[in-house]
């Protein structure tokens, strides 16, 4: 529960464009330096729970409305009003956001009664989301004059970290878990980052990223601890409520692992609704796995319990979700969903998105598309609404999760006879 306590007390003089605020005591802070987590309630934190004080960046939304700051304007800055960098040019060269918003009303040759948005994130330079929230913290770190950043990830959030840092001249340490799919670790150490493997989980990575940052005075990008995660992330929003012609779609469905994408998806309506913008906040839907749902799980408890975590969507693997007070907030506030799925639905619902629409995604960005089809299985979508489902990373990042799906055919004799057997013998097997 949110405690009360005296603001005018605990408020330094803040010098910059945007505050800190704690989403537990709400004591906010001066955004003119650096934090992380809120300094009082971080003192109660213990590593078997997830994280207290987690700091929600704010803005003066009054002056910015009182500017003229409607979405095209807002838009022709770059958004830098909202963004806690000051010089668009601090961004990395690299193309990242903007990506394509893809609409269906065909599922399985059958007609639907509503719109499938596809928001297809795997066309970010290092095809994943994550790419979104290491380009506001490089961004960041090159105006305060940070050369070192510091990150603990399963794979993308690396991968991401890695190769903006390398368009920035940035140097980028990456702390994984000895069990990373190598095609993510791949990546990294392509992009030139030093790698540290860390025997345990991502968790004991996150931690030991944490205990480097303190002892080195690196830089840390690591999702619900550096705040500004969820404001690269929260771009998004802002994309979806262009692409959508200035509309807000009906549901949103997220893969949630550590609860910070949703949270930036949240945050960015929320922005626009601070702006007035936006009359309402769109239905925004939580799907996990069943192997790591640990978020969904304790929605409605008041003391966290962990389960460890066993799912092929490695990217949304986390038995601690850094975020999770964050998300919790932000469902119950604006009445969001949530619900799970099984790995075999995971499965099936990433050979769907290549075989329907011909866009390859691993596994946790499957488990948005799973949610959708569950809804749709259900009933639970709108004649005429727009779902929009978030993509979050490429099939590419892990094909070993897909292996059971591939049915390799025997070589044939360069013989056009022998070639129409095989495709008659493919045909009937595919009925």
């Amino acid at each position: 529960m949110q405690r009360t306590i005296d603001k005018t007390r605990l408020m330094t003089k803040n010098n910059s464009k945007f505050k800190y605020r704690c989403t537990d005591c709400g004591r906010e802070y001066d955004g003119s330096q650096t934090l992380y987590l809120c300094p009082e309630c971080s003192k109660l934190n213990n590593s078997s729970k997830p994280p207290r004080g987690v700091l929600k960046t704010i803005y003066d939304y009054q002056a910015l409305k009182n500017n003229g700051s409607d979405f095209l304007n807002l838009k022709k800055r770059g958004f830098i009003d909202l963004l806690p960098f000051d010089n668009p040019e601090s961004l990395p060269a690299l193309r990242v956001g903007n990506t394509p918003l893809y609409s269906f009303e065909k599922l399985d040759s059958e007609k639907l009664p509503f719109t499938i948005c596809l928001k297809d994130d795997s066309q970010n330079p290092t095809f994943s989301f994550k790419d979104r929230a290491s380009a506001v913290v490089s961004a960041y770190a090159k105006e305060k004059g940070y050369e070192t950043i510091v990150a603990a990830s399963t794979g993308n959030a690396g991968s991401s970290l890695a190769g903006l840092c390398a368009s920035q001249d940035q140097k980028a340490i990456i702390m994984v878990p000895e069990a990373a799919p190598i095609a993510k670790l791949t990546q990294i150490i392509m992009y030139g980052a030093t790698i540290v493997p860390v025997k345990g989980t991502y968790d004991d990575a996150f931690d030991l990223s944490i205990k480097a940052t303190e002892e080195f005075g690196w830089y840390n990008r690591n999702t619900a601890f550096n705040p500004f995660t969820i404001e690269g992330k929260k771009i998004v929003s802002f994309e979806l409520f262009e692409q959508l012609n200035y509309q807000v779609p009906d549901r949103i469905f997220v893969p949630v692992g550590d609860g910070v994408i949703i949270s930036g998806v949240y945050k960015g309506f929320e922005d626009l609704l601070e702006l007035g913008i936006i009359e309402k906040i769109p239905v925004i839907v939580m799907v996990q796995s069943e192997g790591s749902d640990n978020i969904v799980r304790n929605m409605n408890t008041d003391d966290f319990e962990t389960k460890a975590s066993t799912t092929i969507a490695d990217s949304i693997s986390v038995d601690i979700p850094r975020n999770f007070y964050l998300a919790k907030q932000f469902i119950q506030k604006y009445d969001g969903e949530f619900l799970t799925v099984p790995d075999n639905e995971i499965l099936e619902a990433s050979q769907s998105l290549s075989g329907n629409y011909g866009i390859f995604a691993e596994p946790a960005a499957s488990t948005a598309f799973a949610g959708l089809l569950s809804y749709k299985k259900n009933g639970k979508l709108a004649d005429n609404s727009i779902n929009v489902v978030l993509l979050t990373g490429s099939g590419l990042k892990d094909l070993k999760s897909v292996n059971k799906l591939l049915n390799i055919p025997e070589s044939v004799k360069p013989d056009i006879e022998e070639l129409k057997k095989t495709l008659t013998s493919a045909t009937l097997s595919q009925r």
